[in-house]
Formats: structure tokens, sequence, C-alpha cells
């Protein structure tokens, strides 16, 4: 739900945001229109607010298969945003970051490589290693370093 201070009375808008329990929501600092959730199917949706009433999320990412347990975007980059998930994972996202089908087509016949269709485009970074992460927060001062909390300790990188 999505709660006007000024209208106490019932919600600005309410709506299923994810199939399951959402365990962490983001306003974006920079491009205040921009919310991320993450949700207890391991899906990170990234919402317009300026669209919302679709009700219709504008970026899915099913890439972790446990929940979502923390979400934040960057203080420095917009499109940036960082999520930790109950599989031990702390993944990047740049959400500038589109798929180039022209770009594949020349990386398979010019090198033999073959591009994995199972990782989004805006998946930058996979950092693992924790135990049972449940933080990931971005440094105010400190441009690209983040600090994720963990039952083993916490990592800062």
């Amino acid at each position: 739900k999505i709660w006007d201070t000024r209208q106490r009375t019932k919600p600005g808008l309410s709506f299923e945001a994810h199939d399951t329990d959402v365990n962490v929501i983001s306003w974006n600092r920079l491009t205040s229109c921009m919310i991320a959730s993450g949700g207890d199917d391991g899906t990170l949706r990234i919402w317009d607010m300026r669209f919302i009433s679709n009700k219709q999320y504008v970026a899915n990412f099913d890439y972790c298969k446990k929940a979502i347990t923390s979400v934040e975007w960057s203080p420095y980059e917009g499109s940036m945003v960082a999520t930790s998930s109950a599989d031990n994972m702390v993944c990047f996202w740049d959400l500038s970051v589109e798929r180039d089908a022209a770009e594949e087509v020349e990386l398979k016949e010019g090198d033999g490589l073959e591009i994995p269709v199972d990782i989004p485009p805006q998946l930058l970074f996979v950092h693992q290693g924790q135990e049972n992460i449940k933080e990931v927060h971005w440094h105010e001062q400190i441009k690209g370093a983040v600090i994720s909390t963990a039952y083993d300790g916490f990592n800062l990188f």
C-alpha cells in the first residue's frame, strides 16, 4: 500500500506488488518517481510512480532464487540498485543497461561465445561468501562503497 499522509483514512494506492510478501522497498533519491521492491519470491521489481495507476512494474528480475532481504538505490547513480537475498548473494544492478542483440550475434559469430540467457544484462556483479545476508547499504560519502551485514559479520567493498 502507498499512503498519502495528508489523507489518513485510506491508502492512496493499494495493489498486489508481488505474488508473495513484499519484504523491502526503496525510493530512488535521484529519480524520485522510481521505487524498487523485493519479494519473498526472490524477485526485484522496479516501479515508476508516474505510471503506477496501471499497477504494472517497469522491470522484473527473478535472478535470485530465495527472498530479497534488502534493496537500496545508489545515492550517486540513479540507475544503480543493490540487493541482498536469502540465497547469500549481494547483487548490483544497472537499469540503464539493455540487451544488445546485434552485439550478441557478433560475439557468437566472431568469437564463438554463447551469451547466457538466464543472466539479465542489467546484473553487473554478484558478491558471495557471506552467510544469511540481511542488509546492503551504499556509503553516503564514499562513492561506490557498499556494506553488507550477515550472520557471520559484515563486508565492506
